[in-house]
């Protein structure tokens, strides 16, 4: 079956945190940064960031950063996709699938041509080809996207063909009793 990777935290909690983001960090170790930590769902219900941010504390103890803040519209877009199951949804994290391809940390960034090099490489070997012209459709998408959006599909591929595994292992079921998990 047919599976969309999206580089996009599906399945909200309620309260507390999600454990796949808390276990993937860890896996993560020095690329940990690269991923946020989704509050829970009620913290998009507020119509700002101060606002949000005492919610998220309120919820959580900590606060929320204005880049996790930033993704709200596309994370709600996402998420109303993955709450009704209308497509074969599954979250992706690119720096861990990049982990699992064989990237390691002094690859370098993702902004860097040595980190971009590194990521081509391991792409490669994995029997994954970019062109150097993708047309004018993604021109000017940034390079680092385009690599995060091929390592996207290489575990969606990964997932229809059941060679995939995903963090936590099994899925945390949230409230609404989604699965939620990163795979790679």
């Amino acid at each position: 079956m047919q599976q969309i990777g999206v580089d996009m935290p599906l399945g909200l909690v309620d309260s507390g945190e999600r454990d796949a983001d808390r276990v993937v960090k860890r896996k993560l170790g020095q690329r940990s940064s690269s991923l946020f930590v989704m509050p829970p769902r009620p913290v998009f219900d507020e119509l700002n960031h101060p606002a949000a941010s005492a919610r998220c504390k309120a919820l959580t103890g900590k606060g929320l950063s204005i880049p996790a803040w930033g993704l709200k519209a596309k994370l709600l877009e996402a998420n109303a996709l993955y709450d009704n199951d209308a497509l074969p949804l599954r979250e992706i994290h690119p720096e861990l699938s990049f982990l699992e391809l064989g990237l390691v940390h002094v690859d370098g960034g993702k902004k860097i041509w040595r980190g971009q090099r590194a990521r081509l490489r391991v792409l490669e070997a994995a029997g994954i080809y970019l062109p150097e012209d993708l047309g004018q459709a993604v021109a000017r998408v940034p390079a680092d996207d385009v690599l995060d959006a091929a390592a996207a599909a290489w575990t969606a591929h990964r997932i229809s063909h059941d060679v995939a595994e995903c963090l936590p292992d099994p899925p945390q079921r949230n409230d609404r009793g989604q699965s939620i998990a990163i795979w790679y």
